[in-house]
């Protein structure tokens, strides 16, 4: 078994936006804010045939969202995530370590300028791949663009 590891590799990081068929979004909004970024990125992932888990920071009165039940919690959600996809102010993260320890996915993803190194260096340290500072949706298109599919 390879060890994890932080993830900079262009082209690993190219295959593993490819090859996810169900993608966790740690701070996904929901449609009332359908022009920014934690809205839009997930609803194109799904509308390329990613399974979407929603996982909203706010928003309580949300059940649904891009016709997905909401879960509240990363823990919570049943069955292997591929991809945990933050939205999250890096100030933030560390609120949220312990439910990625527990859900353990395959990879976390921090989105476009969302960086933390010492959190990235303990979930790697625990057997969790992660990615910083990049957007998944560009990457999935130039994966799907490579060629690259689940």
């Amino acid at each position: 078994m390879l060890a994890s590891m932080i993830v900079t590799d262009a082209e690993a990081i190219r295959r593993i936006a490819g090859r996810a068929r169900r993608v966790a979004v740690l701070g996904i909004k929901s449609e009332k804010q359908a022009l920014q970024p934690a809205f839009y990125v997930p609803e194109h992932l799904a509308s390329a045939g990613v399974e979407i888990v929603p996982v909203p920071v706010y928003y309580p009165e949300v059940t649904t969202i891009l016709g997905r039940p909401v879960v509240r919690t990363l823990a919570a959600i049943e069955g292997p995530i591929d991809i945990v996809d933050v939205f999250r102010r890096p100030e933030d993260l560390e609120a949220h370590e312990a439910d990625l320890l527990a859900k353990r996915p395959t990879v976390v993803w921090l989105q476009s300028g969302i960086r933390h190194d010492a959190l990235a260096e303990r979930l790697s340290a625990a057997g969790i791949d992660v990615v910083q500072d990049r957007c998944l949706m560009v990457e999935h298109r130039a994966a799907r663009a490579a060629g690259i599919k689940p």
